[in-house]
C-alpha cells in the first residue's frame, strides 16, 4: 500500500487528499452477531467522490481472530499479520498472532457500482453490547476516503462524516468459546474456519420411532479439504453421517467410513435419500417444533454446534 502511494507522489501526478464522501457509507451486511464464527461482507457502494476505488484497506479489530479474506477476481489480495492484543483460544489452540490488515488492490469499482469485500473468522474474548470497529479506506486515483471515525460516548454514529462500518455483540447462550462455531438454525450460515454451514434442519419423527435423520449444506471456501469426521448430541446415544443408496432394488444405509470429505471450494448437501446425520438412541422422538442440538466435528475446522429445527418431512426443504 505504502509503495503504491509513494510511487504516485514521486511521479508527481496526483497529490493524495480526502475525497468528499458520496451519500451512502460503507457497512457491514451484517452488524449485530454473538461470539463464535462470523462471515464479515463489507458492503462498498460506490467510488470516491466521482472516481473508480482501485484498493480498499480493512483494518481487523481486536476480537475477530483467524481471520481469512475472500480472494475476488480482478483484484490482488495482501494480507498483514501482526499480535493480537492478548492470547484467544481458536479451534482448541492458543492464538497471540494473525490477519490484523487486509488489502484489495488493483481493481476498479465505479463510483456507480457496488461491491463487497468478505472476511471469515471468530469473534472471541469479546462481551454483550460491546462494538467492533472495522476502520477501512477507499484508494482512488486523485485520493482517498476514510471511513475511520469512532462516535465517541454517547453520540449517535449517524451525526458522523466517515464513521467506520460497527458490529455490535449481541448476547447470546449459544455462543460457543473455547474455538467452537455459534448455533445455526435453518435460517442462519453459520462460519467456522474455512466452512459455511446453513439449512440445518431434522426431520419430526413418529412415535417410539428409535432413530431420526437430520440434514444441512456445508460449503468449504478454503483452498484445501476438509473433513466431518463425526458428532454427538445430548438427545441421542450416537450420532453419525449416513450414505443412502439403492442396491440390488433395496433401499441400505450405513455409516460413512472415515469421514465425509468437503471437498476445497465445494459444496456437500446432505439431504433426505442421500447423505444424512443420523440420530440413533434417540428417547423422545422429534417432534415438529422442537430443536435438536449437535455438536459436529471436523477435522480441521474444529468442533461446532448447531441448532437443528424440527420440521415435518413435507414441511422441510425441498431439494
Amino acid at each position: 500500500m505504502r509503495h503504491l502511494i509513494g510511487s504516485l507522489a514521486a511521479a508527481g501526478i496526483f497529490a493524495l487528499f480526502s475525497a468528499t464522501p458520496a451519500t451512502a457509507h460503507a457497512t457491514l451486511e451484517k452488524s449485530e452477531a454473538a461470539t463464535g464464527g462470523y462471515k464479515a461482507v463489507l458492503r462498498v457502494p460506490h467510488g470516491c467522490d466521482g472516481q473508480a476505488t482501485h484498493t480498499v484497506r480493512v483494518e481487523i479489530p481486536e476480537g475477530y481472530i483467524g481471520v481469512k479474506p475472500m480472494p475476488k477476481a480482478g483484484w490482488e489480495l495482501d494480507i498483514e499479520a501482526g499480535d493480537y492484543g492478548k492470547t484467544y483460544s481458536l479451534h482448541g489452540r492458543e492464538v497471540s498472532s494473525g490477519t490484523r490488515v487486509v488489502t484489495w488492490s488493483g481493481g476498479e469499482l465505479d463510483d456507480s457500482h457496488y461491491d463487497e469485500f468478505v472476511l471469515s473468522g471468530s469473534l472471541s474474548g469479546v462481551k454483550a453490547g460491546q462494538t467492533l470497529y472495522f476502520v477501512t479506506t477507499q484508494f482512488c486515483m486523485g485520493g482517498e476516503v476514510a471511513w475511520d471515525e469512532i462516535p465517541a460516548e454517547g453520540q449517535d454514529p449517524h451525526e458522523l462524516e466517515h464513521p467506520a462500518p460497527q458490529l455490535v455483540i449481541l448476547a447470546s447462550g449459544d455462543g460457543a468459546h473455547g474455538g467452537h462455531g455459534t448455533h445455526a438454525g435453518m435460517d442462519t450460515t453459520l462460519v467456522v474456519g474455512d466452512l459455511e454451514i446453513s439449512s440445518a434442519w431434522a426431520r419430526a419423527m413418529l412415535p417410539n420411532q428409535p432413530a431420526g435423520g437430520g440434514y444441512l449444506i456445508i460449503a468449504n471456501r478454503g483452498s484445501e479439504a476438509d473433513r466431518l469426521v463425526g458428532g454427538s448430541s445430548p438427545v441421542a446415544t450416537k450420532v453419525e453421517i449416513h450414505s443412502m443408496e439403492v442396491v440390488n432394488d433395496v433401499m441400505t444405509m450405513r455409516p460413512v467410513d472415515g469421514g465425509l470429505e468437503i471437498p476445497a471450494g465445494g459444496t456437500v448437501e446432505l439431504k433426505p435419500g442421500g447423505l444424512h446425520v443420523m440420530f440413533m438412541g434417540v428417547a423422545t422422538p422429534f417432534k415438529d417444533g422442537d430443536t435438536v442440538p449437535v455438536t459436529l466435528e471436523f477435522e480441521k475446522a474444529g468442533s461446532v454446534e448447531i441448532a437443528f429445527p424440527v420440521r415435518k418431512a413435507e414441511g422441510g426443504h425441498k431439494h
